[in-house]
């Protein structure tokens, strides 16, 4: 299997990157990080736009990497981030219902792309 699974899931990952960029609320509201009145206040949006450009900006690398140690690299940093965001959305969140989501989405996704990278005859060169 060539590296279209790694470069599927980096385009998803890019893609989240964007929407959460430009709309902060999908990632807010199933964190429990917005308000009542559904908007997010402006340090929390600050935040999550800055998981939004490091989400695009690690889907971009798993897409554009040559194969081989760059594209296990760009892998390696997405799944290590997903599983960052696994722990401490999944300890530090507020409500608890939450916390086992965002760390069930988190921790879903970083088993993805390392499940990806592990099946892409690209990434093990």
């Amino acid at each position: 299997m060539g590296a279209w699974p790694v470069r599927w899931a980096g385009a998803a990952t890019a893609a989240y990157g964007v929407g959460i960029l430009v709309r902060p609320q999908l990632m807010a509201r199933p964190c429990g990080l917005d308000d009542e009145d559904g908007s997010v206040p402006a340090a929390t949006a600050l935040l999550i736009r800055a998981v939004g450009a490091r989400d695009l900006a690690s889907g971009l690398a798993m897409l554009a990497a040559k194969e081989g140690a760059a594209l296990r690299a760009a892998t390696a940093c997405r799944v290590a981030s997903d599983l960052g965001d696994a722990v401490l959305f999944g300890t530090q969140l507020p409500d608890p219902a939450a916390r086992r989501k965002a760390a069930a989405v988190a921790g879903g996704w970083g088993a993805l792309c390392a499940v990806a990278g592990l099946a892409s005859r690209s990434v093990r060169k």
